[in-house]
């Protein structure tokens, strides 16, 4: 049975950082491509980051480039996002979820069997 459970959420202020972490159980963790989603009140889940097996792509969406950084340790079956200058936009449920792909990082969220729970991120002004 695969579990992904995320932590590392929480209330920060605007400029703030946080890091998000996810540790998998159940799976080959290393044969799987992970991504970081997110969810805000009223909006779809959203692709932000993902990274390919070996760690070595990985791919965001353009409103978090150069603030997100998403990384895994494959020893530790978690993967990492790294998140600074938080604005309050940023507001949402993480998750981060797991895809079978072999190569590319998929964008959207049908491209991944696997699911955390969610973790809260509040960003205030």
């Amino acid at each position: 049975q695969v579990q992904l459970v995320e932590s590392g959420g929480g209330l920060v202020q605007t400029g703030d950082s946080l890091r998000l972490s996810c540790a998998a159980s159940g799976l080959t963790f290393s044969q799987y491509v992970m991504g970081w989603f997110r969810q805000a009140p009223g909006k779809d889940r959203e692709f932000m980051a993902g990274i390919t097996r070996n760690g070595i792509s990985t791919s965001y969406k353009d409103s978090c480039k150069g603030r997100f950084t998403i990384s895994r340790d494959n020893a530790k079956n978690t993967v990492y996002l790294q998140m600074n200058s938080l604005k309050p936009e940023d507001t949402a449920v993480y998750y981060c979820a797991a895809s079978p792909s072999r190569v590319t990082i998929p964008k959207d969220p049908p491209g991944y069997g696997s699911w955390g729970q969610g973790t809260q991120v509040t960003v205030s002004s």
